[in-house]
């Protein structure tokens, strides 16, 4: 995959972690899981009408 800029942080109040990408937020039991759902929702295509 190319090389995007992923911000992964520690979410204050929950358990878990989330990722930031290209206007894209994902959550994860740990750094790495939601690190890996990203990667899956920046590989889906966007659906067209």
């Amino acid at each position: 995959m190319n090389k995007l800029r992923m911000h992964i942080f520690k979410i204050k109040n929950r358990k878990g972690y989330a990722a930031i990408c290209c206007n894209h937020l994902t959550e994860g039991k740990t750094a790495a899981q939601a690190s890996e759902r990203m990667e899956k929702a920046l590989r889906r295509r966007k659906k067209t009408a």
